[in-house]
């Protein structure tokens, strides 16, 4: 095969290895060793008996594959289609870009009883926070208002009303990674898991007690069913924490023995805007802001005056939660901010098409994927392991690209907006911290995709898509056992 590079002809030698009679390994001469390893990983481990594996290594000094193994093989990459829609994040937003949550009014006069409505427009920060409410809430009080005479509106209008992406299982749905998308959302903690609460359940102070419950942020909006029992120390603990679809009705049921762990939990809440709206009608009761009104959806119109706002941190920041500790909320809500940006329009249909167009700015051949949304929840999502590292390839040469390694989760750091998702793996001294990428999981699928500094000095780019596999968890090993293999050349 021929690659350019910097106008000079470089010809490559390639050795092909049969695997079985359907499939071939390609791997570039002067790498047959690691070859070797790689196959013997792929021919004998029993885990991948059944199942379609896809792997492309390339180099990162000038792409060209080293190793390819059913790399044009499209094949669902879960979580490593958060990859594509980052790059096409940081292309069409920019590392700086922010979010502005406002607070405005229609009324003709600010004063200590506000004659009209007060609106609270969202415009897609994926990290609002009960605090940000809070301090909000604050800069009214500060303006001397008392009162609201008028209704509390929730505006969600920057992104259809869409919830679900396309593909998004029903089976996911009161999940946190499964959360409604929304314009106007609100995060527990700061992993900004958006659209979610945070549920704590801790054994009782005796025995046939209730578990004590908690959860965060606290409000109204949801209803908690407490049917638990609180066990001997040698009791069993059984658990089930679910919330009732197209309500906000958590019912908690099971057993807890003294002494036990906390069980935490996320739940994605039901219509995320009115959650939002809720939580702000209490930070402004704490503030001693009364809203004699009810919450309701609408619009901000256009003479209604700006009281205060809050500015979300900037892109770059943001794609460290997202990437980290892969976000799906983050992904969908980005899809629709491409759309609004580019297009108009606040849609996944329009956002979806906004990222075809900018992977194919890098180089990246999009009618050889189908894509489906940003997350990479959908089980149509199919994506060739050599399109994803040639992904990986093209970045590097953006601007931004310092921004988007940054935000990739690193191998063996046990911090957790530093190892993300890796921190638990790959701890060894070949691989810890010397890998640095994109883990992704759904049921049946398992894959990772990034960066690994070997043993030689060089970087070397890999994707591994792993499909139909009856375990994930012996997939993530097979990953870690070929990705140390890499890093050991």
């Amino acid at each position: 095969m021929i690659r350019l590079v910097k106008n000079t002809v470089i010809i490559l030698t390639t050795m092909v290895i049969s695997i079985t009679p359907y499939t071939q390994v390609k791997a570039m001469s002067g790498y047959g060793n690691m070859s070797q390893q790689l196959n013997q990983i792929i021919m004998k481990d029993p885990a991948l008996q059944g199942a379609i594996a896809g792997i492309s290594v390339r180099s990162a000094a000038n792409g060209a594959i080293l190793y390819d193994y059913q790399g044009d093989v499209r094949l669902r990459p879960a979580s490593n289609m958060k990859l594509l829609t980052a790059a096409a994040a940081l292309k069409v937003l920019g590392e700086n870009y922010t979010f502005a949550t406002e607070v405005q009014t229609d009324a003709k006069e600010i004063k200590k009883t506000i004659q009209g409505n007060l609106y609270l427009k969202g415009n897609g920060d994926p990290t609002l926070l009960k605090d940000d409410f809070e301090n909000m809430a604050m800069a009214i009080e500060k303006l001397g208002v008392k009162k609201i005479k008028g209704n509390l509106v929730a505006d969600d209008s920057r992104y259809d009303h869409v919830r679900y992406s396309l593909d998004m299982p029903w089976s996911d749905e009161s999940t946190y990674y499964g959360a409604q998308i929304s314009a106007l959302t609100v995060s527990p903690t700061k992993d900004y898991d958006s659209g979610s609460i945070k549920i704590k359940v801790k054994p009782g102070s005796k025995i046939g007690e209730k578990a004590k419950v908690t959860v965060t942020p606290q409000s109204n909006y949801v209803k908690i069913i407490n049917r638990t029992v609180t066990l001997a120390e040698d009791g069993k603990k059984m658990m089930k924490i679910e919330r009732e679809h197209s309500k906000n009705t958590v019912t908690i049921e099971g057993t807890l023995p003294l002494k036990a762990k906390e069980v935490k939990e996320w739940i994605g809440v039901w219509e995320p805007t009115r959650f939002a709206a809720t939580l702000f009608r209490q930070a402004l009761a704490d503030h001693g802001i009364t809203v004699t009104g009810k919450i309701k959806t609408g619009t901000v119109p256009e003479q209604a005056k700006l009281l205060t706002k809050h500015q979300s941190m900037p892109l770059s920041e943001l794609l460290v939660p997202f990437m980290k500790l892969s976000n799906n909320v983050h992904a969908e809500m980005l899809i629709k901010e491409m759309g609004m940006v580019k297009e108009g329009e606040g849609s996944w249909e329009k956002g979806l098409a906004v990222l075809k167009s900018e992977v194919a700015e890098l180089g990246i051949n999009p009618n050889t994927m189908v894509i489906r949304d940003g997350s990479g929840i959908s089980h149509v999502d199919c994506i060739p392991a050599n399109q994803l590292s040639l992904a990986l390839f093209s970045v590097q040469k953006e601007k931004w690209f310092p921004v988007f390694l940054h935000a990739l989760p690193v191998a063996g750091n046990p911090e957790k907006m530093v190892g993300g998702s890796l921190r638990k793996r790959m701890k060894g001294p070949s691989t810890a911290g010397k890998v640095k990428a994109k883990t992704g999981t759904i049921s049946t699928v398992t894959s990772l995709s990034g960066y690994v500094k070997t043993k030689s000095g060089q970087t070397m780019i890999f994707s591994i898509l792993l499909n139909n596999m009856l375990d994930e968890t012996k997939g993530k090993k097979i990953e870690d056992t070929l990705v140390t293999i890499l890093a050991n050349q």
